[in-house]
């Protein structure tokens, strides 16, 4: 059963150029590239649909440029849009007063940007205790809070610390720890590890996976990094020219993409760290003498040396410990080398 929708995005517009809202109707609410370049319009969102549900992980991914940052500003109404819908939990964020608005940001919603933006002044404790303070918690109770998120993203011993005294990778943490004190219902990271050099960049996925493992957060999470958004992305998004260009699984971007532009986007991704054994096993699980069991979810890269390693072929298995299929060394090898007909 899928889960109930949480953001619910529809026909969002965003223009900068002259009188742009005018320019949208005169047009339709749907004009071409052409018209509005010769308009000088700049379409940084358009038509922009998107239904992010309870608990999935929604990455929204292009080239700089691309309208990914501004799409999910407009999501979070910090950017007005030009036109279109936007429902949070079934409410009009685009019609919601000021005081409302704000009040859904302060407790509903968390935010993690690329630059950590620590306040330098504060500690670990403080920093991550800010959005308690502004709403107006009181101290002890605020900072109860804040030392759970600082041991939850593995700063404990470091609460007294001031940024500077903290690696990128500890800043970014401090950021996180900010973000999740006010327990949101949607958490929105903008290219968060973007600014880490590649090994903290991994570790600090890996953190990010682990408190998703026990948070279940509503996440829209941007990035320019495939390989980081088939390692995270329960779905993604693919924007190019303001405009998202399809929305799929990672699987279906590789097997199935909509456009020339997204089969080049997707191109020189390895099948196997994309393509899970359900996808390519086949069908069926007669009687027989089996290596062992397999969980369908599980990609081809992470079963590889487990696979090749045996003559007899495994079984695979969903989540409720159903057989469903085999999976054998040639297949495997099939992916490898992309003779897979999947």
């Amino acid at each position: 059963m899928e889960n109930s929708v949480k953001l619910d995005c529809r026909g969002v517009w965003k223009l900068y150029g002259p009188n742009p809202t005018a320019f949208l109707n005169k047009h339709g609410g749907n004009p071409d590239q052409d018209t509005m370049n010769k308009a000088q319009i700049i379409g940084a969102v358009r038509d922009a649909n998107v239904q992010i549900h309870e608990g999935e992980i929604f990455v929204i991914m292009g080239l700089s440029g691309s309208g990914k940052s501004t799409l999910v500003r407009c999501l979070s109404r910090l950017v007005e849009p030009t036109a279109g819908h936007v429902e949070f939990e079934g409410r009009d964020l685009l019609s919601m007063p000021e005081a409302e608005l704000i009040d859904v940001r302060r407790k509903k919603m968390g935010m993690v940007f690329q630059h950590f933006a620590l306040l330098p002044h504060l500690t670990v404790l403080q920093n991550a205790a800010f959005p308690l303070d502004v709403q107006g918690v009181d101290r002890k109770t605020r900072e109860a809070r804040a030392h759970e998120m600082v041991e939850l993203v593995g700063l404990k011993g470091r609460e007294n610390y001031f940024p500077r005294q903290l690696s990128g990778g500890q800043q970014q943490r401090v950021g996180i720890a900010r973000s999740l004190v006010a327990e949101p219902d949607l958490w929105f990271l903008d290219e968060p590890f973007s600014a880490l050099d590649p090994l903290i960049r991994r570790e600090m996925q890996d953190e990010f996976m682990r408190l998703q493992s026990m948070l279940r957060k509503t996440i829209i999470f941007i990035t320019h990094d495939f390989d980081e958004a088939i390692r995270l992305a329960d779905r993604i998004a693919v924007m190019k020219d303001g405009a998202i260009v399809q929305t799929a699984t990672p699987e279906e971007l590789i097997l199935n993409p909509a456009t020339d532009y997204v089969e080049e986007f997707t191109r020189h991704i390895p099948r196997a760290k994309v393509l899970r054994l359900a996808t390519v096993m086949s069908p069926g699980a007669p009687e027989g003498n089996y290596a062992g069991d397999l969980q369908g979810g599980l990609s081809v890269a992470d079963t590889v040396d487990q696979i090749e390693a045996e003559s007899r072929p495994f079984r695979v298995i969903n989540k409720n410990g159903e057989a469903i299929g085999t999976i054998d060394a040639r297949t495997v090898i099939d992916v490898l080398i992309g003779r897979s007909g999947k």
